[in-house]
C-alpha cells in the first residue's frame, strides 16, 4: 500500500484515496535484458560529475556496485515506519563494509527531494510514497529515472539461479512501466482488494461465501432478516466500490473489458459484462441489502458500522485490518475474498481478484550510485528482508513469498488465502493511475455512487460514465495511455 503515514491511514483517509493513483494492470509483457549496468553504476561511461566508477562484478556483486562507494537511501517515513529499511541497510553495510550508507526517512518526499532532484544530485534510492510524492508521470517523461531492467534481470538474493523479475508477485513488474518495456518503479508493499467480512458472522448465518449472484441475494436476504445488512462502503468516496466492482466485471466478460475501459475506448463501458454488473450491485441497493445511510458515511465510519456487525461485506484494501484495528472484535475472524461472479457463464473463475503494489522504490537517473540504490532494493526483495517487513509492519511485500514461519493476521491470512486461489487471475484496472480525476470524481462519486445512492440507474450511470470517458479521451491536455 503506498500512502502509509499515521494520518494519511487515520481519519482523513488521504493515503487511501492516494493509493488509487498506484494501482496498475496485470499485462503480460516481457522485458527484454538491457546492458545498462555500467551506465548506471558510472552515469553513462563516467562523463557525469561525481558518478561513482562501476565496482568488479562478481556472483556476490552482480550489479557490479563500488565497493566503497557512498549509498543514500531516502525513505517515507509512513505507517511502515523505518525498522524494516534499516535493517536491509544493515546487509548491504555488511556487504560492502568499506562504504558508508547515509539513511533518512522523511514525510516530506517532494519538498526534501525535487530541489535535489532540479540541482542534479539527487539520493541513489527513494521510497517515493505518501500525500507528499514526486509526481511519477513527470519523472519519467523528464527522463529523471533510471530504468530497473538491470536490477529485475540480477540473479535474485537467495537464488542465483532465478532473476529477481521472478521472485515478484503478480503485476509489480507491469506496475513499473509507463509507456512501453522499461521499468521505472518497484513496488515494494502489495495490498489485496475484494470483499472483507467477519468469518464469524457469515457462520452465524449458517452460509457460506456466495460465489454466484443468487446466492450472494440469498445470504443477504438471510443477513436482513436477522437484522443485519448485506454491504455497505465509503459512501462519502464512492471510488471504494471498484475494489470488488472492477474484477467482477473482469471475471463476467475477461480481462479485455478493463482493458478496453483503461484505454478510453468508444463504448468500452457498454459491454454487456459492465451492464450486468452495474444492475447486481444496483439491485443490493433496491432490494434493502446496502446499510441504511451508507451513502453518507465515509470510508472510518462505514469500516466502524461494518466491525460493528451492522454490515456483512465490505469492498474495500488489506490497509482496513490496521486502520480498524481498534474497532475489529478479537473474535470477528477477518477474512477476505475475491468478488462473487454473475454465474457458470463466467469468464474467469472464481478467485478472480484485485491485488497490487504499494511504496513505490525509485533509482535517480542522475544518482551518483545507482547500482548501489539497486543492489538495496535487491536485499529488501530476499526472503529474509520480505519476511522482516511482513512480520513488523503486517503487509506482503512483492517478494512472491516471505511468509513461511511467521504468525499472519487474520486478515493477512485471508489475503494470502485469496491471492494462492487466484493463481494467475489477477487483475490490476490500469485506469487508477493513469486517469485519477476521471476515476475518483467521474466514474466513482458521479457515477457509481449516484447509482449506489439509488438516484439513477445502471442505464443512466453507465451513460454517463461513458460520456466522461469520452471526454477524458477526447482531451489534449492529459496524457494518454494504452495497453501495449
Amino acid at each position: 500500500m503506498g500512502s502509509t503515514t499515521a494520518e494519511n491511514h487515520g481519519a482523513e483517509g488521504v493515503g487511501r484515496r492516494d493509493l488509487i493513483k498506484r494501482s496498475a494492470a496485470l499485462g503480460l509483457i516481457s522485458v527484454p535484458t538491457m546492458s545498462f549496468l555500467s551506465a548506471c553504476a558510472s552515469g553513462g561511461g563516467g562523463d557525469e560529475e561525481g558518478k561513482a566508477e562501476a565496482g568488479k562484478k562478481t556472483a556476490k556483486n552482480p550489479l557490479a556496485v563500488n565497493d566503497s562507494a557512498q549509498m543514500e537511501f531516502v525513505l517515507f517515513d509512513g505507517g511502515f515506519g523505518k525498522e524494516y529499511a534499516e535493517d536491509a541497510v544493515k546487509v548491504y553495510e555488511k556487504a560492502f563494509p568499506d562504504a558508508t550508507v547515509k539513511f533518512s526517512a522523511t514525510q516530506k518526499i517532494q519538498s526534501t527531494l525535487q530541489p535535489r532532484f532540479n540541482q542534479g544530485t539527487p539520493p541513489d534510492l527513494i521510497d517515493n510514497s505518501g500525500a507528499e510524492q514526486m509526481d511519477m508521470g513527470v519523472l519519467v517523461g523528464k527522463d529523471q529515472l533510471a530504468d530497473l531492467t538491470p536490477l529485475l534481470d540480477a540473479p535474485s538474493y537467495d537464488d542465483p539461479d532465478k532473476k529477481v523479475r521472478d521472485t515478484l508477485r503478480p503485476g509489480i513488474v507491469e506496475m513499473g512501466q509507463f509507456d512501453g518495456e522499461k521499468v521505472w518503479i518497484l513496488y515494494y508493499a502489495y495490498t489485496v482488494y475484494g470483499v472483507w467480512y467477519s468469518q464469524k458472522a457469515l457462520d452465524s448465518l449458517d452460509e457460506q461465501y456466495p460465489e454466484t449472484w443468487d446466492q450472494m441475494l440469498a445470504v443477504c436476504a438471510k443477513a436482513k432478516k436477522k437484522g443485519m445488512a448485506g454491504w455497505t462502503y465509503a459512501g462519502k468516496y464512492p471510488y471504494y466500490i471498484p475494489f470488488s466492482l472492477y474484477p467482477m466485471i473482469a471475471k463476467v466478460g475477461g480481462r479485455e473489458v478493463l482493458d478496453a475501459i483503461d484505454n478510453l475506448e468508444p463504448n468500452a463501458w457498454k459491454h454487456p459484462a459492465v451492464k450486468a454488473c452495474f444492475e447486481a450491485y444496483y439491485e443490493l441497493q433496491q432490494k434493502g441489502y446496502v446499510l441504511k445511510g451508507t451513502p453518507g458515511l465515509d470510508h472510518i465510519q462505514s469500516q466502524t458500522a461494518w466491525a460493528e456487525g451492522k454490515a456483512l461485506f465490505l469492498p474495500n484494501g488489506s490497509w482496513v485490518e490496521n486502520e480498524s484495528a481498534k474497532v475489529i472484535p478479537a473474535d470477528f475472524a477477518l477474512t477476505v475474498s475475491a468478488p462473487t461472479g454473475l454465474d457458470s457463464s463466467d469468464k474467469l473463475p472464481f478467485g478472480t481478484i484485485w491485488a497490487s503494489g504499494g511504496e513505490p522504490f525509485i533509482v535517480p537517473a542522475k544518482a551518483k550510485n545507482g547500482a548501489g540504490g539497486m543492489e538495496q532494493l535487491r536485499i529488501m526483495l530476499s526472503e529474509a528482508s520480505s519476511k522482516n517487513f511482513t512480520g513488523k509492519v503486517k503487509s506482503l511485500t512483492a517478494y512472491n513469498g516471505g511468509t513461511e514461519g511467521i504468525t499472519l493476521t487474520p486478515g493477512l491470512q485471508g489475503g494470502v488465502a485469496a491471492l494462492e486461489k487466484a493463481g494467475d487471475n489477477v487483475v490490476n484496472p490500469r485506469i487508477q493511475d493513469w486517469y485519477v480525476q476521471l476515476q475518483k470524481e467521474r466514474i466513482g462519486v458521479a457515477g457509481l455512487g449516484e447509482m449506489m445512492a439509488g438516484r439513477i440507474t445502471p442505464a443512466e450511470a453507465i451513460k454517463k460514465i461513458q460520456g466522461f470517458a469520452d471526454e477524458a479521451a477526447k482531451d489534449d491536455s492529459i496524457k494518454h495511455y494504452k495497453h501495449q
